[in-house]
Parts: C-alpha cells; sequence; structure tokens
C-alpha cells in the first residue's frame, strides 16, 4: 500500500531494534540515496503550463486565493514524488502541483515538513492543501478531504544480488528499514507479529525520519531490505545504478490523494476539477512519463473521496 501516515507507529517502537534511527528533516536528499545534489533528477523537460480555467478559479474560496498561491505541504525527501534537487524542489508531485495550481490563475508554494505532522497542519490551516505520496485511507477520512491522482503499491528492494537471498513471504530475523509514518510500518508489524506467532525471529524494523536515509542504508548494506512505495523503489534502483534491485513484485495497491481541510466550501471541487482537466488535457501523462512512473498506476477519473476499504 501507498506511502500514509501511521498513527499506531509511535506505540509500537518499543517492540523492535530501530537501529540507526535519525532525525534528519530530509529537505536536503535526493531521494536516491547518492551523494550528488543532482543525481535524483532526469535531464530537464518542461511541462506546458496549463491555462486557467475561470469556472474552477471561482469555485476557490477568496481567502486562499487573495494571495495568489496555495501553500503546499510535503515531505521533500521520497523521490521521484518530492525531492530537492540542486537547492530546487522537484517531482512528479511538485509538477502535478503547479499544474493544478496554474488551472486555478494561483500559483504553487511548496514547504517542506516531516511527513507525519502534514495532515496534522492540513488541519490547521498552515497548509491549504497537502500533496506527500498520501495514502488515501478510511482513517485518513475522518479527518480531510482527498482527491484520488495515482495508483501506488509497496515494493521491497535489496542490495544488488539479494545477498541474503530474502523475499517478501521471508523477512522474520531481517533487518528492514522503512520510513517513519508510513503504511509499511503497520506492514512489517503485522509481518513481524506473523512471525512471532510461527516460533520464527521478530523483524528488526529500522525507521528513518527521511526516505533518503532507507535507500541509504540499502545502498550501503547496513539493512538487508527496504519497503516503500513502488514508485519510490523504482526510482531507487534507477539512481543507484543498480546498487539495490526490486524483488518481487508490488502489492497492496491503494491510491494515493491530495489532502484538504473540510468545510471549505467548493474548494475541494475546483481541486478535483483542476486534476481532471490536466488528465483530460493529456499533461497528466506528460508528468507521469517525464518522472518515469508505470502507466498502470495512471487513473482516469480523478475522484473525491472515493470508496476505499
Amino acid at each position: 500500500m501507498a506511502r500514509a501516515t501511521s498513527f499506531k507507529a509511535l506505540a509500537l517502537l518499543p517492540a523492535f531494534a530501530l537501529a540507526g534511527l535519525t532525525i534528519g528533516c530530509g529537505s536536503g536528499g535526493n531521494g536516491s540515496g547518492g551523494t550528488g545534489p543532482s543525481a535524483g533528477a532526469p535531464a530537464a523537460q518542461e511541462i506546458p503550463a496549463e491555462a486557467k480555467d475561470a469556472k474552477l478559479a471561482a469555485m476557490v474560496p477568496a481567502g486562499i486565493a487573495a494571495d495568489g498561491k496555495i501553500v503546499v505541504g510535503q515531505d521533500q525527501s521520497y523521490a521521484p514524488n518530492e525531492f530537492v534537487d540542486n537547492g530546487k524542489v522537484v517531482g512528479f508531485d511538485v509538477d502535478l502541483g503547479n499544474a493544478i495550481a496554474q488551472k486555478l490563475g494561483l500559483t504553487a508554494e511548496f514547504q517542506n515538513a516531516a511527513f507525519s505532522g502534514i495532515i496534522a497542519g492540513v488541519g490547521s490551516g498552515q497548509y491549504e492543501l497537502a500533496m506527500s505520496s498520501f495514502t488515501i485511507n478510511a482513517e485518513r477520512l475522518q479527518t480531510v478531504d482527498m482527491v484520488s491522482y495515482y495508483s501506488a503499491g509497496t515494493s521491497l528492494a535489496v542490495p544488488k544480488g539479494n545477498p541474503d537471498k530474502i523475499s517478501l513471504d521471508d523477512l522474520c530475523g531481517k533487518n528492514i528499514a522503512v520510513q517513519q509514518g508510513t503504511v509499511q510500518v503497520d506492514d512489517l508489524t503485522k509481518r513481524s507479529d506473523d512471525c512471532v506467532k510461527a516460533g520464527k525471529p521478530a523483524i528488526t524494523m529500522q525507521q528513518f525520519q527521511a526516505q533518503t536515509d532507507v535507500n541509504l542504508q540499502v545502498q550501503t548494506k547496513r539493512s538487508q531490505g527496504m519497503l516503500a512505495d513502488s514508485p519510490v523503489i523504482d526510482y531507487a534502483v534507477k539512481q543507484t545504478g543498480g546498487n539495490v534491485e526490486v524483488v518481487g513484485q508490488p502489492y497492496d495497491s491503494a491510491p494515493y490523494g491530495i489532502a484538504l481541510k473540510k468545510g471549505q466550501g467548493t474548494y475541494a471541487q475546483a481541486i478535483q476539477g483542476a486534476v481532471q482537466a490536466i488528465i483530460d488535457d493529456g499533461t497528466y501523462a506528460k508528468i507521469l512519463a517525464k518522472w518515469g512512473l508505470n502507466t498502470a498506476g495512471a487513473v482516469q477519473k480523478a475522484e473525491l473521496n472515493p470508496a476505499v476499504s
């Protein structure tokens, strides 16, 4: 399942050996685990600017539109979706966020934050939307509105050659790295519980605040594997020159959603309409292609608060 805040994560920390836990903000990483500041970005490719849709723009509340911008909260350590390259925030979510703002006659201002605190920032009004690879799930829909825009699963990656010969069905007793506050934490917790019930060693879950640190753990073989969203794993493989490889297929696919504070009139409908317009005019497909995202995850219809299991 794709990236999502895990409200159980903090309570579960004592159950695992969290070796190498960091508190870095992730703002300076490129998401690839590489050391060069420009290691994460593809060759320059301009995405055509979107024309303003007056009807959609009129649906944006005056309090948001007055300053001419939409303040977007995101954790910029998650290449290729959102990350920093040569001092500039780039990525799939960034290009799509810019296009959405343009469609509404505004500009997007992206602000970096710890992933686990972004949804709260939306609720408090600190951010006017959040676009940071958030999974749409029933728990989240209780607190924010969400507009779907892509579907991703979870993948397992290991050091080149898979020296420990691990698989998704055999993680018991292994050291596995994940980003704090994601559904991968819950996934590993359940897998570890199953290991213990079967009389096998628990999984040692190594949690890091930034995905860049998770990638580096595996690339340097300090972790035997990592779980993350499938686009992030695929990108890490490319950007590490094959020093990291995928094991098995993505699983538990679920939609990403743009998070919005509830009770803002027609604002959520304006965002939904903007995403749909970008899909319909072909810009969405160009953005997917630019960042190498699998078209199998592309959506044809942007939905507001879709039904989820």
